[in-house]
């Protein structure tokens, strides 16, 4: 009996052997974009112990698949290239890829207002009409929230034409455009966005749990998570599922569009908010691909623990820095646009808060920020003018990573030095000078006294980069703030058309950073 057993196994074993297959992940198809001048890896899947071979460009490169079938290659590195080239893989089949070019692959990170398609652009459907771009490529990776760690995608990888662009990030289509027309090599982008994104979901679980300034944060979601999958909270769920159906069939019976059903609590689980969900479904997958640079639109879900994203934020690009292992690659955001009413009078706003800590973030090597407080609307979270924001972000990259002289950093808070009456404001205009916007007036300035009672202030503009700033209400001020408020009505900008964004001189306590916990007196 135990050498028939031993001959079933053995033959079970042939068997899976035989029907082994090679496997690419879904970032490796025809039509895809290689990194120039750097190493690109090439990985896919094998039985175990099979010798791989990767052949392209005249390289060859040879791998062996591990215990666990992965194999890894790595090609030199190569310059651009436009013509359609042709990788063959060969293990225990073969694969062959097709119309292959080198050039820029980019990254297009973020939440809803990276998630915005072309197609709903101000412009969007003269630019979908012209989106007949063979040397841009297109892959979006679908939204999967998982707390296990995935290792491929449904997608793969399109020439850019107008029915690939429609549905493709306005802000990376515009992006890559630019990049393409401009440097004239092929550009590669990855559309990775979820609409309504935290940052916490973008990051690897345990790298937040190891992390202490994130304790609050992490305990929180563990209690969350206890509630959400008892059996209380299922319970709850069914009862409330009960009246939606009532109150839907009564709406219907009168001709009334029916309410939204209510949302499982379970769906929190393989959400876009979740600790980790995001990186393990969606940014893992991609990671080792060979990439210039992220760019990234994110922050509005975050906005009411904006404090905390001023660690959370850099955080999140160290980390995925460190788990691609191509060093300090280029990451460039987008600062929060100017949304809802205007205030009446100045005052606090987790939206301003938000946008200091990105502006903190710049301190992080190989960083740039792309100003908007002049593309916002008030009354839509999603601005439709998607080509400005983008052509920032080119800016950005075209100076800093192109070695092309073009502006392409907004003005930074530099100093405040308190004068009789006033106070003298220094900006670092990297080179640029200050102007207005619309009208001749500055706008946009609070100033305080000791009191912290901030009052609506005058200033003058009195040189590239410097201004006065004062108010007959504060006859000693003691800090200014600009561009504080949810949609700030400001105008300062450089010659060159760069917004200034929002900053303060004072080092008062935020509204967003969490209240420690009241001390109970002793009975």
């Amino acid at each position: 009996m135990k050498a028939i057993s031993l001959l079933l196994a053995t033959a079970f074993a042939l068997a899976g052997l035989s029907h082994a297959e090679l496997k690419l992940p879904a970032i490796f198809s025809d039509s895809m974009v290689l990194q120039q001048k750097q190493e690109d890896q090439v990985w896919g899947w094998d039985a175990p112990g099979t010798k791989v071979t990767v052949s392209f460009a005249g390289q060859l490169k040879t791998a062996e698949a591990g215990k666990d079938g992965r194999w890894t290659v790595k090609l030199d590195a190569m310059p651009a290239n436009a013509t359609p080239q042709t990788m063959m893989v060969k293990g225990t089949s073969e694969r062959v890829l097709t119309d292959i070019l080198i050039g820029e692959v980019w990254m297009c990170s973020g939440q809803s207002n990276m998630r915005f398609s072309l197609k709903d652009d101000w412009k969007g459907e003269l630019e979908v009409m012209t989106a007949k771009f063979p040397q841009i490529r297109l892959i979006r990776v679908p939204e999967v929230g998982t707390q296990e760690l995935q290792d491929d995608f449904k997608g793969k990888w399109e020439s850019c034409t107008p029915e690939s662009a429609a549905d493709f990030s306005a802000v990376g289509f515009f992006y890559g455009r630019y990049l393409q027309q401009i440097l004239g090599v092929p550009v590669g982008l990855i559309s990775n966005s979820w609409s309504g994104s935290a940052a916490e979901a973008w990051v690897r679980r345990e790298s937040l749990q190891n992390d202490p300034r994130f304790r609050d944060t992490m305990e929180g979601w563990r209690k969350r998570e206890e509630q959400i999958t008892s059996a209380t909270a299922e319970s709850d769920y069914q009862v409330a599922i009960e009246g939606w159906k009532k109150e839907a069939a009564a709406a219907q019976a009168e001709g009334k569009t029916p309410p939204r059903a209510p949302d499982s609590p379970k769906a929190l689980l393989t959400g876009h908010a979740r600790p980790g969900n995001i990186f393990n479904g969606v940014v893992n997958p991609t990671i080792g691909y060979g990439m210039k640079g992220v760019i990234w639109y994110q922050g509005e879900s975050n906005s009411t623990r904006a404090w905390e994203y001023a660690k959370l934020f850099p955080f999140m690009i160290e980390r995925w820095r460190a788990e691609w292992k191509q060093g300090d690659f280029p990451f460039y955001w987008v600062q929060l646009a100017d949304f809802r009413e205007e205030q009446a009078e100045p005052g606090e706003s987790p939206w301003a808060e938000l946008r200091e800590s990105q502006t903190k973030t710049l301190s992080l090597p190989n960083t740039g920020q792309a100003v908007i407080l002049d593309l916002g609307e008030s009354n839509d979270i999603h601005p439709k003018n998607k080509a400005d924001v983008a052509a920032r972000l080119a800016r950005l990259a075209l100076a800093n990573d192109y070695g092309i002289r073009i502006s392409h950093r907004s003005p930074v808070f530099k100093s405040a030095e308190i004068i009789p009456g006033k106070i003298k404001v220094t900006l670092d205009c990297d080179g640029g000078a200050l102007r207005t916007r619309d009208v001749s007036a500055v706008r946009g300035f609070a100033i305080c006294g000791a009191d912290k009672a901030w009052k609506w202030a005058q200033a003058k503009i009195t040189g590239d980069d410097t201004l006065e700033v004062w108010s007959d209400k504060v006859p000693e001020p003691a800090a200014i703030r600009y561009a504080w408020a949810d949609n700030p009505a400001c105008n300062l900008l450089t010659k060159d058309g760069l917004p200034v964004g929002t900053f303060r001189s004072d080092d008062f306590e935020l509204t967003t950073r969490p209240k420690p916990p009241e001390m109970k007196a002793s009975p």
